[in-house]
Parts: C-alpha cells; structure tokens; sequence
C-alpha cells in the first residue's frame, strides 16, 4: 500500500507505527518542494483505517486487486457434494500414475477405509525424461473413475493438453492443471471452458502472484472454482526436492481466505518427510493434503522413493 506523510511529520517514527502494525516499508521517495513524501508499505494484514490514525500520516491508499474473481469466490470449492475448504480438511491421495486397472481398483479399496475423499492418479503424466513411463492415456482415466465409482470417491487428475481437456472432463470431478502447466494460458481458458472446478498446482519458479493470477484466468475463462495446490518451489539444497512454502500456505489460507491444497509428496521427493509436512500443513491452515501411495513402491512405475504405504495415510489426522 502506499502511505502519504506530511513533508514536516517525523518520517522515522511514521515507519515505527508502521512497523508496529507489521509493515516494513520498501521504498521511501522525496520530491524536492513536494508537500507529501510517500511510503510504500507491505507486509500484515491491517485495515488502512488504523494507518490513517497514525500521526504525520496524510492518507493511505491501497492498489486495486489483479484477481477479483478470485477475492469473491470465498474460502470453500464445492465438488459435487464435497467441499474443499469446509469444516474438516480434504485427503486426496493414490498412486502418481495410474498403472493399472487392477492396482487402481485395490489402491482404491485400501484408500476409501483411510478417510481419503478424492482419488488422485496420473492418466497423462509430464515427464522431465522422454524415456520416462507417460501413463496409459484415455484408458486410464475409465478406470481411475471406476475406482473412485466403487468405493464412493471423487477423481482429480491430470490435465496434460488442450486436446485432452473433453476426455477428461469426462471422468473426472476435480481438473489438475500442472506446476509444468501453470502458465500455459491456452490450457488454462480450455480448462475454465470445461466449466468444472480446477485444482491448481504451482509452477516451480512461479510467485504468489502469478499464481493467483492464473486461477483468475482459469475463473475468467468459466471455471466454477479453483483450489490452489502448493507442491514446493525450486530451492538450492539437494537434500529435497523442491522448497515446500508454507509461508505461502499460511498467507492464502489465513489472509486471502482462499483454499489451499499441499502436496508434500512432489515437494520433498521423500517419503519419509510426507507424514509430517502434511500434518505441517494442516497447522497452517491448509484445506487438504494430497499425498502418492502405492502398495508396492519397489516396482512403481513413476515416483516410488516418495509414495507412501495406504497404511501410512492414517497416520496425518485430521482430513475427512
């Protein structure tokens, strides 16, 4: 926001208040002969109200929202009958690909009696490699939805292409659009085209910014919601995969109000660290967690280090 001071107030005590109403100010201009200096202020959360009390201070003016769609869609995405960011938190949980059609239906069965609500599984999976196992495509998604049919679930997968938006919509409840995928502008209008909710996930390198900005042109483009998915960001220590902000969990979920999903699998690329980030990221206020398991990580198809056991979900708490 940006703070106007009187050019004869004491400046270092208008950044004091400010500070104790947890701003820190980023930038500071003078204009020679100006009747105003002006503060740019950022940090908590704070009616301008209160900044305007603070002597020296002329006014407060705040920016206009990039995302207003966004902002009015309210904490909650209601899936069906499910909603993400009720009362109670949402589990999702399943292998990174789908497999088969036998190990779908019994990863489904171990799920369903763990409290997981969705049944998450890669029909089109985005590899880094070429060589790597790209899913089985539309055959998968029949039964990825059987599953789910059969143990009363809801399905989120995958959206890989625009091409793909139709046959996905199809048979799932819940459209992923991708970290690789967040900025693809064409896939996002397809995929609000589809009229569906959409689980977002973050890009790598993206912002928060940026984020919310691509679920407003995934609402723009007529999705009915639009749940954002934090799954980790680029970071420099190998001991992880990628960087898990709960920082960013924490802010969406406690000052914009807005449904947080946080997926501590592709986040930490360890199994061992799931369990408790999940549960880290339900103390930050996080609407669900979607998490990989597979029977028999040995021998699974794409992500085995970091799938945990369907005996292991019980273990986070907390989520319907």
């Amino acid at each position: 926001m940006i703070v106007s001071v009187h050019d004869r107030a004491d400046v270092k005590r208008v950044t004091q208040a400010l500070a104790a109403h947890g701003q820190w100010v980023a930038r500071v201009e003078e204009t020679p002969g100006a009747q105003l200096l002006v503060l740019a202020a950022h940090g908590a959360a704070v009616d301008a109200a209160r900044l305007r009390e603070i002597p020296g201070v002329a006014a407060v003016s705040t920016p206009t929202s990039s995302h207003p769609l966004l902002d009015a869609a309210g904490p909650a995405v209601a899936v069906g009958a499910l909603r993400i960011g009720g009362a109670t938190p949402v589990l999702m949980a399943g292998p990174c690909a789908v497999e088969s059609e036998a190990r779908i239906h019994a990863l489904a069965a171990a799920l369903s009696t763990r409290g997981v609500a969705v049944l998450r599984g890669g029909a089109h999976k985005p590899r880094t490699s070429p060589y790597s196992f790209r899913g089985h495509g539309e055959i998968a998604l029949g039964w990825l939805r059987d599953a789910a049919d059969a143990h009363g679930m809801k399905v989120v997968t995958e959206v890989l292409s625009e091409a793909d938006v139709d046959a996905v919509a199809a048979k799932a409840d819940l459209l992923q659009v991708g970290s690789r995928n967040m900025a693809a502008f064409a896939l996002l209008r397809a995929v609000g085209r589809a009229r569906m909710p959409v689980l977002l996930k973050r890009g790598a390198a993206a912002t928060i910014d940026e984020w919310l900005l691509a679920a407003e042109h995934l609402l723009a483009a007529g999705a009915t919601g639009v749940a954002l998915c934090e799954r980790g960001i680029r970071g420099f220590d190998p001991e992880t995969r990628n960087l898990l902000d709960l920082s960013a969990v924490a802010l969406l979920a406690n000052v914009h109000r807005l449904p947080v999903i946080v997926d501590p699998s592709h986040a930490t690329g360890r199994r061992d660290l799931v369990v408790p980030l999940a549960r880290a990221a339900l103390a930050c206020g996080a609407a669900g967690v979607m998490v990989e398991v597979h029977d028999d990580p040995a021998v699974a198809l794409s992500d085995g280090p970091q799938a945990i056991a369907p005996d292991d979900v019980a273990l986070i708490g907390g989520c319907s």
